[in-house]
């Protein structure tokens, strides 16, 4: 398990960096024309959210996934506190982009709340597609991976949405780090959902997808970053491609909008389910922080 376990997170990192260079384009006519079928980690055109980077980097997602993953290795566990100590830190000099959901929670901090209410209300689910090195730090105790990954994400993100979207896929990659099948543990835990959740009709959505055209069923769900467009996306590419990470990941982003936090929860799912061997050695060779994420999960 430890070795798919290792793979996930990395497979979370890989999607991240290999949305990059076309991250947050919606028109995807124009992501094909411009840079064709995304198969390699892209430098961002200077027009774009991303002008500060370089290929092999991270979005603001992927840094602050790294973020976590250093301050979960330093404290051999999710601290909190640390985690919010080092997240202000970031952006106090921060050269990438800064979203909604980071002002808002810098702002609150700014005002006197602490990090229990500091939140943004912000419905996207980018908050909880950060989770995978708490899902890999927690993998042998279901319910303290729930509680920590339902905690970072109120951080950032204290809207019942995506913090409901921590708590899915966390218990997703759970029971898919312990030997079920993607589709089996989604369709599982959206039976285990209250009455009034809208997560079992996302996941019926997606799944029911499966044998559609992917750019235009994610256009049709919404590219958007909030929870309710970009849930059904994620279950659609872990349901279509439960066996084929790489596509996956090149679709999503093929997909445009918020292609880095759809493909962050996707490549952490089926990283969880196919392992190292699922990696491509072409992402694994760019990838600027490849040897430091090793380093750090070796730590935990």
């Amino acid at each position: 398990m430890d070795d798919k376990a290792k793979a996930m997170v990395m497979a979370s990192f890989l999607a991240d960096s290999l949305a990059l260079g076309a991250h947050w384009i919606y028109d995807t006519e124009k992501i094909m024309k411009t840079f064709g079928r995304v198969e390699r980690f892209l430098k961002p055109l200077p027009s774009s959210y991303h002008p500060t980077k370089d290929r092999g980097d991270f979005t603001h997602y992927g840094d602050q996934a790294f973020l976590l993953l250093e301050s979960v290795a330093a404290k051999k566990g999710f601290d909190p506190s640390d985690f919010s100590t080092k997240w202000r830190k970031l952006f106090d000099n921060y050269d990438g982009y800064v979203d909604q959901a980071t002002r808002g929670t810098l702002s609150n901090y700014e005002a006197g709340k602490t990090l229990e209410d500091a939140g943004s209300p912000s419905n996207d689910l980018a908050g909880a597609s950060r989770i995978a090195p708490i899902v890999y730090c927690d993998r042998d105790n279901l319910e303290r991976l729930v509680t920590d990954a339902k905690t970072q994400t109120k951080m950032t993100h204290n809207n019942p949405l995506p913090i409901a979207g921590a708590e899915f896929f966390g218990r997703v990659c759970w029971h898919v780090l312990h030997g079920i099948f993607p589709v089996t543990a989604v369709e599982k835990i959206a039976k285990e959902q209250g009455a009034d959740s809208p997560i079992p009709r996302w996941v019926k959505k997606g799944i029911e997808s499966k044998n559609a055209d992917t750019v235009r069923t994610i256009s049709g769900f919404g590219q958007s970053c909030h929870t309710p467009e970009a849930f059904p996306g994620v279950v659609h590419l872990i349901a279509k491609y439960e066996n084929d990470l790489r596509e996956a990941l090149i679709q999503s982003v093929m997909s445009g909008g918020d292609s880095a936090g759809r493909g962050m929860m996707v490549g952490m799912v089926l990283g969880a389910h196919l392992g190292p061997e699922s990696l491509p050695e072409e992402w694994l060779s760019q990838i600027k922080k490849r040897e430091k994420i090793l380093e750090l999960l070796e730590k935990i």
